[in-house]
């Protein structure tokens, strides 16, 4: 086995929020349905980001880069591989992850699309109105995934986003193979029950075929896997088809299936959720760095949960406070 340099790689959308306000008129006058998200073409997204005002927010992220960064504030060792183009964007997600600690060197695109942006614009009402624009990150090949980094990580991870482009598709196998092949474990998101909706059979077989070992999923998407309404019948069909399920569970906690075990742990309180859009991210970047570091199902899951309740007691998907002190307060991994 190579020697461990990261706790934690993971594999992902690499993606540039840009947050401005915007005057009255601005939604109509663009073209745009106020609180809908739109997906945009490389002219488009050149013309709205010029038209940003200088005072606008902007702000790495990507469901994947956003559990590194959590891994990161927890103490650990971490690693990202995901695609930017060699533009402005690119610089601000670069410094974004080396500022946190986290490792990342793919080899940025230097011709065609740009670095994926979702540009929010927030009317005076606080409505917020997405144009996403999937660019250089729908550019990851099996190129960008190198053996070296997948076989001195304890554990690999991937968003099932990746799924989608068909060359992003392959270099996600090419880093299960990578992983099993040093004797590591190689973990996925569901990433969205759309998501699982459109890949459910390929899912399955990803489990099944033990090409994942670890798979992460919400309670939408784990019952949207197995296409049906009852938690319980979802629980015990990951049961028979993983090796180890990591299932959150929104105010109710967290739960974890391994080897016909089943743990579970309540969610940590907190005064007020303000934005759970990075819960599920940060539960994964605690739970998988509690793995790497052979802590038990139970301190995985607790120490989830933690990294959760800070990220959705503020605005964004990274975290504000220091989960390593976080943790280590509530002794837990850290």
């Amino acid at each position: 086995m190579t020697q461990t340099r990261f706790d934690v790689l993971t594999i992902g959308n690499a993606i540039v929020d840009i947050i401005a306000p915007v005057e009255p008129g601005f939604i109509e006058r663009e073209g745009m349905k106020e609180g809908i998200m739109h997906l945009i073409d490389t002219d488009r997204a050149e013309d709205l980001y010029s038209k940003m005002p200088l005072g606008r927010q902007q702000i790495s992220g990507g469901s994947a880069a956003n559990t590194a960064a959590g891994v990161a504030s927890l103490g650990g060792r971490a690693a990202f591989i995901g695609k930017v183009a060699d533009d402005p964007l690119g610089d601000v997600f670069e410094t974004d992850l080396d500022a946190i600690g986290v490792h990342y060197n793919t080899s940025r695109l230097k011709n065609g699309a740009l670095t994926a942006r979702c540009m929010i614009f927030v009317s005076e009402d606080g409505e917020r109105t997405m144009n996403t624009y999937l660019g250089a990150c729908h550019q990851l090949t099996e190129a960008d995934i190198r053996p070296d980094e997948i076989g001195g990580a304890a554990i690999t991870y991937m968003e099932g986003f990746l799924w989608d482009p068909v060359e992003a598709k392959k270099a996600f196998v090419l880093a299960a193979h990578y992983a099993h092949k040093h004797e590591r474990a190689a973990a996925f998101t569901l990433s969205d029950p759309f998501c699982v909706d459109r890949y459910r059979a390929e899912f399955l077989d990803l489990i099944r075929s033990k090409t994942i070992d670890y798979v992460f999923a919400n309670v939408h998407e784990l019952k949207s896997l197995y296409e049906t309404d009852d938690l319980g019948t979802a629980v015990r069909a990951i049961a028979q088809d993983a090796e180890l399920a990591a299932i959150t569970m929104g105010a109710e906690g967290a739960m974890a299936v391994y080897n016909g075990e089943v743990v579970s742990v309540p969610a940590f309180s907190v005064d007020k959720v303000v934005d759970a859009t990075g819960a599920g991210d940060l539960f994964a970047s605690g739970f998988l760095l509690a793995m790497a570091r052979g802590q038990n199902l139970e301190s995985a899951l607790k120490t989830g949960c933690l990294a959760a309740s800070e990220v959705i007691s503020h605005i964004g998907a990274r975290p504000q406070l220091d989960l390593q002190d976080l943790s280590r307060k509530h002794g837990l991994v850290g």
